[in-house]
Parts: structure tokens; sequence; C-alpha cells
């Protein structure tokens, strides 16, 4: 399968689950994205199309950890306390077209174990 096809076929899995995941003030939607070098994740509000938090690898203090299973689960830990702190208690979690399991799972239950309902 080239990689042409590949991102088509993860961009319509993004689109499905799109369809049946809203964010909103009450419940924001998370989203994760998973790179070779980085993981990037947010908390959305779809009504009013701004995001509530961030966190990303990019950051200066979370350089060290890498998008494999042990980086995943410290920045769900970190981005799960900043979401408390924010006033953020339940979520709906976007797995953005990916398998839930891995670093995805990892990281959904690291910000879980944090006090958040998904």
């Amino acid at each position: 399968m080239n990689l042409g096809k590949k991102r088509e076929l993860l961009q319509k899995r993004r689109w499905r689950i799109r369809k049946k995941i809203i964010g909103t003030a009450a419940r924001p939607r998370l989203t994760v994205r998973f790179t070779n070098k980085n993981i990037h994740a947010q908390c959305i509000n779809d009504e009013l199309s701004s995001t509530l938090a961030a966190i990303s690898t990019n950051e200066k203090e979370l350089k060290s950890n890498l998008p494999n299973l042990s980086g995943s689960e410290k920045l769900g830990t970190i981005f799960g306390k900043r979401l408390k702190d924010a006033g953020i208690d339940t979520i709906v979690f976007d797995r953005a077209g990916r398998k839930y399991h891995g670093c995805i799972k990892a990281f959904a239950e690291s910000v879980r174990n944090e006090g958040l309902k998904f």
C-alpha cells in the first residue's frame, strides 16, 4: 500500500470520528497527535473554535520526552494536571483516526489517572 493511500484512509477515519465527537465548554475535546519526533495534544471547545489548553514535546521543559510509551505516559500525566488546574474535569477523547492501543492508550490512561472523566 503506498503512502498516499494510507494518508487518505487515515483522513477518512478522522472525519468519521469527528462527525460523532464534538467538544463543548462543559466537555471539551481532547485530541492527541503523534509524529515521528513529537507529541502534540490540545483541549478544544468546538462551539467557539478555541483551544483551552495545549501541550507539546516542543516545549522547553518537555523536550526530553520521546513519542513512545514512556513519553506519552509522562506527557499525559502533565497534561492531566494542567487540565485540572484549568478547571476542566470532563472531556471527550478524540484519538484522531488511530487505534486505541499503544501510545494512544498510554496517553489516555495517564490523563484518566489524573482524575479526568472520559
